[in-house]
């Protein structure tokens, strides 16, 4: 019998298409995963991948493999979750899934509340921007701010919220309308509702500065480097920072709760969804 960790790791390997990406998802060192690949080649006596100097290419048993290996690997996360579905307790790890913002700002601060309730409950709290895979059980529970359309997830809406124009105040005070500068994100959030608010508002001014990370416009919406489009749960607590008047009409994201078929009944889980619809209220 193949040893099913090194196919564990052979098959993030195919699926991420580089040793660092699935050493990354597998929470672990590259060095580990090329192991675990040699491993399972020594084992079935195949050459699985062509080793190249910056890169790991399939090979057409590789391939082969990974397609027959991807089916036992659900197989295998399903009995995972049957597993822990089946557990009547209350306690054990629960991992969540949320964009960083959601994460720091309102489910860590209220950690305590919950552990107070379900001491018995271990949480993982992942912030990342990118949509972790319930099925794999990346994660048991997810925010995302919009509906999944994957097999076999369900989804609930538990709140939204607005975004806000945010500046320095001294900035606000002493710039001229038609002199604001602004910071947007980079161009992988074109398409979002909150980008294209904010170039709206813009206009013909320019966008100074781009980055993907709240923090980092935040940063420099305090350093008085422009206007921000933030989040009102980030920019209305932030005495650094102030809302600027617009006439456009808010816009706001929808959050939904997402959690895996196989575990909605499970006992803690259902005890941490039901914690984090709170923090969203």
């Amino acid at each position: 019998m193949l040893d099913w960790s090194d196919l564990h790791h052979f098959l993030a390997l195919a699926r991420e298409g580089s040793l660092s990406a699935a050493a990354r998802g597998l929470g672990v060192d590259h060095v580990t995963v090329a192991r675990r690949v040699a491993a399972l080649e020594a084992s079935i006596s195949l050459k699985l991948v062509d080793r190249r100097p910056r890169s790991y290419v399939l090979t057409e048993d590789g391939k082969r493999i990974a397609a027959i290996g991807a089916q036992m690997e659900e197989i295998a996360f399903a009995v995972e979750r049957a597993a822990r579905a089946a557990k009547p307790e209350l306690d054990g790890e629960i991992s969540i899934s949320a964009p960083p913002s959601l994460a720091n700002i309102l489910i860590a601060p209220k950690l305590m509340q919950l552990r107070e309730q379900y001491p018995g409950i271990l949480i993982k709290l992942i912030g990342e921007k990118r949509t972790a895979s319930l099925s794999r059980r990346e994660a048991d529970l997810a925010l995302r701010l919009s509906r999944p359309t994957q097999a076999g997830l369900i989804a609930r809406k538990i709140g939204h919220f607005e975004f806000g124009l945010y500046g320095a105040p001294s900035y606000l005070k002493e710039t001229p309308p038609y002199a604001f500068a602004f910071i947007a994100y980079d161009a992988s959030m074109d398409d979002t509702p909150q980008q294209q608010w904010l170039t709206d508002i813009a206009g013909t001014r320019q966008i100074v500065l781009r980055t993907n990370d709240l923090e980092n416009q935040a940063a420099a919406a305090r350093a008085g480097v422009g206007l921000a489009a933030l989040p009102r749960f980030l920019g209305d607590r932030d005495r650094q920072l102030e809302r600027c008047n617009t006439d456009r009409k808010p816009v706001s994201r929808e959050v939904w709760l997402i959690v895996h078929n196989d575990l909605r009944r499970a006992p803690a889980v259902r005890a941490v969804a039901g914690f984090l619809e709170g923090c969203l209220r």
